[in-house]
């Protein structure tokens, strides 16, 4: 997803600089290959074998690709929910069908993002998921995520937290972004688990 972050300071800034340059620099077959086995690692877990509604996201340009995951899980019968960036930064949601119920979007001098092309089903949506799988940049020991820096996750978990909804939260990510430390503002919320191309990680919240 294409955010940005205001409120970050310069150590956000310079980090998420940095694996985004370590992102760019990998091959198309290092992305296939990595989103290949991310899909086989993410079904894998538990909580997405129980979902019935599961919120993701489309990856784009270098972020660890989601597109052979998204089809495995509609494959299996789970309703996806895919997000569509609203102009304030928030998110709205729609219903993802394969890869024909996609449009790509361009948003201002942002990123093209691939949304939902149906129905939207209004920022709420995302309180009925079972699980949501956030996408990032790096996270650190304590499951704390940095993410690309716009806010529209943050406002998605805080959602997620006035409706009283728990869904498991997991990111997804390369090996090299599961790091010691990341710095952390008041507003950041830990994640469940974050699963790379090697494994899963799981953290106790």
């Amino acid at each position: 997803m294409n955010e940005k972050d205001p409120a970050a300071g310069p150590g956000k800034r310079t980090l998420r600089r940095d694996f985004l340059a370590v992102r760019n620099a990998l091959s198309a077959s290092d992305l296939r290959e990595a989103a290949d086995a991310l899909a086989r690692r993410a079904l894998e877990l538990p909580e997405l074998a129980r979902a019935r509604t599961v919120a993701a996201y489309v990856s784009v340009g270098s972020e660890p690709g989601t597109l052979a995951l998204l089809d495995a899980l509609r494959a299996r019968g789970v309703r996806v929910l895919l997000p569509a960036l609203l102009p304030d930064n928030d998110l709205d949601w729609g219903e993802y069908t394969g890869p024909g119920s996609l449009a790509r979007v361009q948003h201002g001098g942002k990123m093209a993002l691939l949304e939902p092309a149906g129905e939207r089903l209004g920022p709420e949506a995302v309180t009925a998921a079972d699980v949501v799988l956030l996408p990032g940049v790096a996270v650190d020991a304590r499951g704390m995520r940095l993410g690309r820096g716009g806010g529209s996750y943050d406002r998605v978990l805080a959602r997620l937290d006035r409706a009283g909804a728990h869904p498991a939260l997991v990111v997804l990510l390369y090996d090299t972004e599961v790091v010691a430390s990341l710095p952390e503002e008041a507003h950041d919320r830990p994640v469940h688990a974050v699963v790379t191309p090697s494994g899963v990680h799981r953290f106790t919240r």
